[in-house]
């Protein structure tokens, strides 16, 4: 007898519980938008090499369309759908916003998550590629800091100039809130 190419597993995504019967192959970005109908989370070039697809995996981001369904049984998963607090949008997303850190809105949603953990890594102390001295401690997280940190996130009409602004004032408020 063949060994079965399905499972059923149990996914974690913006803070509720969904079982679904997936071939071993199934992505989670397809998982997502055609099992759980979360369109939010974009399918670009499916390589991996865009970010349109990012997600959140236990906090940490993740290009969703090299993630397998099956390998993110257990872990606790955050789409787009599940950043804003009710109506209230989260700051990222705000100042997303305010700043025009959009045009078609395509990535949007996969900038926004990188963006979350962008600020997350940097209150860290995390160091980027760019990060003059690993030893000083958390870099400031100038344009170049933002620019580098979410350099795998690609944006075809150009809003870069906005995207960082949006990520500077959001991680400004991050600091604001926790001082």
């Amino acid at each position: 007898m063949a060994p079965s190419t399905s499972s059923a597993v149990t996914l974690r995504v913006n803070g509720e519980k969904y079982t679904l019967t997936v071939d071993h192959r199934t992505t989670l970005l397809d998982a997502l938008r055609e099992r759980l109908d979360l369109t939010g989370t974009k399918k670009g070039c499916d390589q991996g090499q865009c970010g349109a697809c990012t997600v959140l995996l236990d906090g940490r981001r993740a290009v969703a369309c090299l993630q397998l369904a099956v390998a993110a049984e257990g872990r606790e998963i955050t789409t787009i759908e599940g950043v804003a607090d009710g109506d209230r949008l989260h700051p990222v997303q705000q100042a997303f916003l305010d700043l025009d850190g959009y045009q078609c809105g395509y990535c949007t949603p996969g900038q926004i998550c990188s963006a979350l953990a962008v600020i997350e890594e940097h209150a860290a102390g995390w160091p980027s590629a760019v990060t003059e001295d690993v030893r000083a401690g958390a870099p400031a997280l100038t344009a170049d800091e933002i620019r580098e940190r979410m350099s795998g996130n690609l944006c075809r009409c150009g809003a870069y100039a906005q995207i960082v602004q949006a990520v500077a004032r959001a991680a400004d408020q991050a600091k604001a809130t926790v001082a």
